[in-house]
C-alpha cells in the first residue's frame, strides 16, 4: 500500500510539473535566438506631442522598450538611465538602429507633455494613451501593473514589473533583459542584436 502511494506521488508530482512548464512556457526557441511565442503585438498609443501613433511606426528599426511611470520613486530611474547608458557607448550607427521607448502604466498622470518632457531627460521616446490602449499593450508584452494600496488620486504609486523588451525591425519580440541588468551587460547585448 505504501509503495503504491509513493508510486502515485511520484506519477502526480512528474505530471504537475509537466502541466507547470508547459503553462508558463513563453518564449520559444528559433535559430539560436528567443523569438516570441505570446509577446508584443501591435499597439497604437500617443506621442509626447499628442500625435497617434502605432507599432507600424517604428518598423525597420529595432525598439528597446520599458514601461513604467513618471512618478516612480526608484526603480524606473534606474533603469532608464541604464538605457541612456547603454545607448551612449553604442556606436552611432548603432544608436540610428535603435529606438528606446518608454511607455507609461500610468495614463491617468502621464499626459502627453508629462511623459515629453519625462523622456528628454533620458533621450526616449515616451508614450501615453487612454487607460484602454495603455491596458491593451500592457497586456500584449505581458505587464504587471496596478495602483498600491494608500494615496489618493492623485498621490499614489503604482506597482509594476521592470523589464527591458526588445524588439526587432519587424516588430517581433527578440530578447527581454529583466531589472538589474548591468549597463555593460546590456551594452552587449544589443551590440550582439545589432550587428
Amino acid at each position: 500500500m505504501k509503495t503504491s502511494r509513493n508510486s502515485l506521488l511520484a506519477v502526480l508530482a512528474v505530471v504537475l510539473v509537466a502541466a507547470v512548464a508547459i503553462g508558463s512556457r513563453i518564449m520559444v526557441w528559433s535559430d539560436g535566438e528567443h523569438a516570441a511565442a505570446s509577446i508584443g503585438g501591435p499597439f497604437t498609443l500617443v506621442d509626447g506631442d499628442g500625435k497617434t501613433v502605432t507599432d507600424a511606426d517604428f518598423r525597420g528599426k529595432w525598439l528597446l522598450i520599458y514601461f513604467g511611470y513618471t512618478f516612480c520613486p526608484d526603480v524606473c530611474p534606474t533603469a532608464l538611465s541604464s538605457v541612456t547608458e547603454a545607448m551612449d557607448k553604442l556606436a552611432p550607427e548603432e544608436r540610428f538602429m535603435l529606438t528606446p521607448v518608454f511607455i507609461t502604466v500610468d495614463p491617468t498622470r502621464d499626459t502627453p507633455t508629462v511623459m515629453k518632457d519625462y523622456a528628454s531627460a533620458f533621450h526616449l521616446v515616451g508614450l501615453t494613451g487612454s487607460t484602454e490602449q495603455v491596458a491593451q499593450v500592457m497586456k500584449a508584452y505581458k505587464v504587471y501593473g496596478a495602483k498600491a494600496k494608500g494615496g489618493d488620486a492623485t498621490s499614489y504609486t503604482v506597482d509594476h514589473s521592470s523589464i527591458l523588451y526588445l524588439v526587432g525591425p519587424d516588430g517581433r519580440f527578440v530578447a527581454h533583459f529583466p531589472h538589474g541588468t548591468t549597463v555593460d551587460d546590456l551594452t552587449t547585448a544589443l551590440k550582439k542584436h545589432l550587428k
